[in-house]
């Protein structure tokens, strides 16, 4: 591994508090010392400003004073060294000043030039004869006959005093103040991820003995507080998906061993006849537990295939008039008699298979119970088709008609594996008609049992 991917590594390692804590102080340790030069670099153009505004002023009342200026120049103290009045021709007329020289110009004649079309000059201060660096202005005087210049010099030793004491108290002040920041946030983020914290041991101890642990939720209404409610939310879900799938096995199991149990016992039974066995009656009833067999692993494939999440459909324009006949005819020798009617357009778009499946459901479960007759219709508009299987046997209590939409259940009248099937067949038919966009729906046919499907003309594709 490289050094460059090490440290990347290595970094990525860390806490996350440690590494939020580092982010914020380096943000912070950036912005201070951002700010800190700022103000600095503003203090020192605050003071030259005041220093230059206040030599122009007294460069302006010398001025007033006219030419020749009197002698000696009154002026104020302060930061004022030098002031000296120059005439057109770059001599002194005029100083004033403890170090101002009343012969020789302060500034040479370039100088003269640059102040005189209003520039500041920055000397040092050996020319007035005194330490530090010294700001120079001029102001235009006199006339036009008789043209003078006033230059005044201040000490700008003061800037540069009062900028180095600001550093100085930044450089303490500053690496202090992030210390103490970095402190503080270590301390205010390992307390705002302890939730976090906690949901990770809640996490840790979650197994598939504890299956129904929840995560601690935090107080508050922050991103921790709804993201505990996500993932109990999550473990609730995947608890119910776990039931019910340990449900279904179970149900799925003892469905199977009961045909199986049938075919061995028949078996068993013939091979200890030998050749006093009726096999072609035993061959017969073994076809029929075969049978059920195949039905039964038909019926919890095409269950799993429909719990899969977003399973494809081969979507088709299919005509429910048409397909209802068809599935119809197949029943012309039933125990009962099937009549079909249709009214309107009966056209959806779907899968013709599942639609199919729909269907025979519907009509094995009404001819199974059905007294004398099976009746089905479909009718349609321009939004959605509804078929309508009617038959005229017991039928099922309102409190029982949700119940039985569930997988492997049987009511009391039902309870016969060989007449009453695998408890399987409504629940196939709401999962492909949900599967379709529509709804499956009991109802009393006074007597008997009306099942009512409602499908889109169109479904929406995904």
């Amino acid at each position: 591994m490289t050094l460059t991917g090490w440290r990347a590594g290595g970094w990525r390692a860390r806490g996350l508090r440690l590494r939020l804590t580092a982010a914020a102080t380096l943000l912070l340790a950036g912005g201070l010392v951002v700010g800190a030069v700022l103000m600095v670099a503003l203090l020192s153009h605050s003071l030259t400003s005041a220093l230059d505004s206040g030599a122009r002023t007294t460069g302006r009342d010398v001025a007033a004073m006219g030419m020749p200026p009197p002698e000696p120049i009154p002026v104020g103290g302060g930061n004022i060294v030098v002031v000296q009045v120059v005439d057109g021709d770059d001599r002194v007329v005029g100083a004033a000043g403890a170090t101002a020289d009343h012969l020789v110009p302060l500034l040479s004649p370039s100088e003269l030039t640059q102040v005189r079309s209003g520039r500041v000059l920055h000397l040092h201060g050996d020319r007035a004869g005194v330490t530090g660096m010294l700001r120079v202005v001029g102001v235009q005087s006199g006339s036009e006959k008789q043209p003078a210049t006033v230059v005044v010099a201040v000490d700008a030793s003061s800037i540069g005093e009062s900028s180095r004491l600001l550093r100085n108290e930044f450089f303490i002040g500053v690496p202090v103040l992030v210390i103490l920041l970095a402190l503080l946030s270590y301390a205010v983020i390992g307390r705002t991820l302890r939730p976090v914290e906690d949901l990770r041991r809640g996490a840790a101890e979650i197994s598939g003995a504890a299956a129904s642990r929840r995560l601690p939720v935090p107080d508050g209404q922050d991103e921790v507080h709804r993201l505990a409610l996500t993932l109990n939310d999550m473990l609730a879900r995947l608890d119910d998906a776990s039931a019910r799938q340990r449900a279904f096995i179970g149900d799925a199991a003892h469905e199977l061993r009961s045909p199986l149990a049938s075919l061995r016992t028949q078996l068993e039974v013939a091979q200890h006849l030998g050749e006093r066995a009726d096999w072609p009656r035993t061959a017969d009833g073994a076809l029929i537990d075969i049978d059920r067999l195949s039905r039964l692993v038909d019926d919890l494939l095409l269950l799993a295939r429909l719990d899969e999440p977003a399973r494809p459909q081969r979507r088709s324009r299919v005509d429910l008039g048409d397909l209802v006949g068809e599935v119809a005819r197949s029943y012309e020798h039933a125990r009962v008699p099937v009549s079909v009617s249709a009214d309107g357009p009966t056209t959806v778009d779907g899968d013709a298979d599942g639609l199919r499946r729909v269907v025979r459901n519907l009509l094995d479960n009404a001819v199974r119970h059905a007294a004398g007759k099976v009746s089905v219709t479909t009718s349609g508009s321009s939004r959605r088709v509804v078929v309508t299987v009617a038959d005229d046997g017991p039928g099922i209590a309102e409190a029982d008609r949700e119940r039985v939409f569930g997988r492997f259940t049987r009511l009391d009248d039902a309870r016969s594996r060989d007449a009453g099937g695998s408890g399987l067949g409504l629940a196939i038919v709401r999962d492909l008609v949900r599967a379709h966009g529509g709804s499956a729906t009991l109802g009393d046919a006074g007597p008997g049992l009306r099942v009512t499907v409602r499908l889109p003309t169109s479904l929406r594709r995904s």
